[in-house]
């Protein structure tokens, strides 16, 4: 049988690694056998998460949002068989659109958007010339419909998850693995920072990393965590568009920071 190691390593590249649900991946993934690219914009906390991890890393400070840091990363693992991607760096401004900085709002798109079909178009092509490998895309539950306050996030987190559940279709032939991952609310430095208390149903990162490694081959979509599968399920089912819309709203000013409405970007 082919191990997770045969069939997605040698290297694995997470984008998005600094901290949360990005390390538990980098963590995940060495559990497994694989090395490891490690790609955010803060230098520091990658050398810390690669000095813990009992595999060979290669860091690489750069920013996705931008057409320079795109470059970095290729240049960076040129030399480097890269079997799997995990397409996690976001940024989430939250807050009225029509009072948004125009800048945030285009970062939002360049980076969950552009810099994610970037690293797709690059690093996809060879694992199916090679007919093995894999892509995870980190979704939101946000993405599922629209959430006032953080709408322009929302709607690059759909981008994202249908991008994904396309590619799984064209890819699978080719022997390449795509799944999107809809998370929920987690408890990472982003959200405890952003937050006033808990949301219901909230998973660790590694139980996120967990449930999407698990998923991958075997489907192009996961929800982590029983209470997110439920009542996302629910929702979708018996809860028309409009009420969803309201309690995505009333949920995001329950947990916002009334003094800190902007999420970073690992």
């Amino acid at each position: 049988m082919t191990t997770f190691q045969q069939r997605y390593g040698p290297w694995a590249l997470v984008a998005g690694a600094s901290e949360g649900i990005g390390a538990a991946f980098a963590h995940a993934l060495a559990g497994h056998g694989l090395d490891l690219i490690l790609v955010a914009r803060r230098r520091e906390p990658l050398a810390a998460l690669a000095a813990a991890l009992p595999v060979r890393t290669v860091t690489v400070a750069a920013d996705l949002a931008t057409p320079d840091g795109i470059g970095a990363v290729v240049a960076a693992t040129a030399a480097y068989e890269i079997g799997l991607v995990v397409a996690n760096a976001a940024y989430a401004p939250a807050g009225s659109f029509v009072d948004a900085d125009r800048t945030d709002l285009q970062r939002v798109v360049d980076l969950n958007c552009g810099a994610l079909v970037h690293l797709a178009h690059h690093y996809l092509p060879p694992m199916a010339a090679r007919h093995r490998g894999g892509l995870i895309v980190m979704s939101s539950a946000s993405g599922l419909q629209g959430n006032p306050l953080l709408s322009t996030y929302a709607a690059s987190k759909a981008f994202g998850a249908v991008l994904a559940e396309g590619l799984w279709w064209e890819l699978r032939e080719n022997g390449v693995d795509v799944t999107t991952c809809v998370a929920g609310a987690v408890s990472t430095p982003g959200l405890t920072r952003a937050s006033r208390r808990g949301a219901p149903g909230t998973v660790t990162p590694d139980a996120v990393a967990a449930a999407a490694l698990a998923r991958l081959g075997h489907g192009p979509r996961v929800v982590p965590g029983a209470f997110m599968r439920v009542s996302t399920a629910l929702i979708a089912r018996l809860v028309p568009r409009t009420s969803a819309i309201d309690l995505m709203a009333r949920a995001t000013r329950r947990v916002l920071h009334a003094g800190d409405n902007r999420a970073g970007t690992p």
